[in-house]
């Protein structure tokens, strides 16, 4: 977390310390050990690798979904601003699956 912290801004920091408590309760860390023990013992690879075989649909629902969330949109305004950085956005026709990440395909080089 240290790394983080010391890489955004000292608001953005001052406001994990006093935020974070609030939104990470046992309820929320419960989960997180759900998720883990899940990662642990091979489940959330097995769902990853189906998922991958049946060609991704939830994977690229959600993608999809998620690309038109409110939050994009406040994102590519800010990244616009920023001309430090690049690319400010995903290609085109990322979000709707036409265009892949070489990197990630589910399930593949997996055994």
């Amino acid at each position: 977390l240290q790394y983080m912290r010391y890489s955004i801004s000292d608001t953005a920091e001052y406001g994990d310390y006093v935020s974070g408590p609030r939104i990470i309760d046992e309820r929320i860390r419960a989960e997180m050990k759900q998720i883990l023990a899940e990662i642990r013992d091979g489940s959330f690879a097995k769902r990853w690798i189906e998922e991958g075989r049946r060609g991704a649909p939830e994977f690229k629902r959600l993608r999809a979904e998620n690309a038109k969330a409110p939050i994009e949109a406040v994102g590519a305004e800010l990244r616009s601003h920023m001309d430090f950085i690049g690319p400010k956005s995903p290609p085109d026709g990322w979000a709707e699956g036409q265009r892949e990440k070489a990197e990630s395909v589910p399930g593949e080089g997996v055994a």
